[in-house]
């Protein structure tokens, strides 16, 4: 009986121990490497969406922004009133005689193009905000940062006072990115940038007299702009944890502008 119970007794021996200790430590790895894994995209996962939610807002502003173009006109006013206090214009397009002569689509003008556009309006501000404002988004050639100026009208050039007050709004905007940026984001995306041309972010409808509204031609002017889709392509600032690749969405809105009396 005594040396039945001492042989009930004994432990693992130094192979089985090791051999547990291996299969341990191989789960053990394989755990860690899981949640290493599942740590750095979950953190990838959180900085894109953060990206894209950031440019949503952003395309949410400019919507806002579009829809208020135009307001107050002038034929709010009894009297003539003086030219900062109506918005002789949706999109105040530059011009060394504003609003006097305004432009046409395809003519002389700076503003608006499909990267650069001035918007006319008052959206009810307070206080150094009140009042008839020009409010302006530009992407310059080769950069990948969205450009916003918001300033009070006064009786200068609308393209020379705003350029002196724009400011960063929206990071890693690609529409009107170089060349070679154009052709690594290809090489990923074969879809994005047809031609390897930029990508315009406005583009603009008019209103036709007795028809629906179609794409503005040289003949319209800056009252005609109805509506102005906008489209913009982001980027990531982390790359993928998986494909290690920069991620790209494309984002779109449309502004409509619901003020007609221009």
């Amino acid at each position: 009986m005594k040396t039945q119970q001492n042989r009930g007794q004994q432990g693992f021996t130094l192979a089985e121990l090791l051999v547990s200790s291996t299969v341990f430590l191989l789960m053990a790895g394989a755990a860690f490497s899981l949640l290493g894994t599942s740590s750095q995209r979950f953190k990838t996962d959180s900085q894109v969406l953060t990206s894209f939610q950031e440019a949503r807002l952003g395309i949410d502003q400019i919507t806002r922004d579009i829809t208020d173009a135009g307001f107050p006109p002038r034929s709010r006013f009894f009297a003539a009133p003086a030219t900062t206090l109506y918005a002789a214009g949706p999109f105040a397009w530059a011009g060394t005689t504003y609003p006097t002569t305004p432009c046409t689509v395809g003519g002389s003008c700076t503003t608006p193009t499909g990267f650069d556009m001035i918007i006319e309006t008052d959206y009810g501000g307070t206080g150094a905000n009140a009042g008839v404002r020009w409010i302006r988004y530009q992407l310059a050639a080769g950069s990948t940062t969205l450009l916003r100026a918001d300033i009070a009208k006064t009786g200068g050039n609308p393209d020379t006072l705003t350029l002196l007050a724009l400011l960063p709004y929206l990071q890693s905007v690609m529409n009107n990115a170089s060349a070679a940026q154009i052709t690594a984001i290809r090489a990923a995306y074969p879809s994005m940038f047809p031609g390897g041309n930029p990508v315009p972010m406005f583009t603009y409808t008019c209103d036709v007299v007795g028809g629906n509204p179609l794409p503005c031609t040289a003949a319209n002017n800056p009252a005609d702009i109805r509506d102005v889709d906008i489209w913009l392509i982001v980027q990531s600032q982390s790359r993928d944890a998986k494909t290690n690749q920069l991620r790209l969405v494309e984002l779109h809105g449309l502004g409509h502008r619901v003020n007609p009396n221009q």
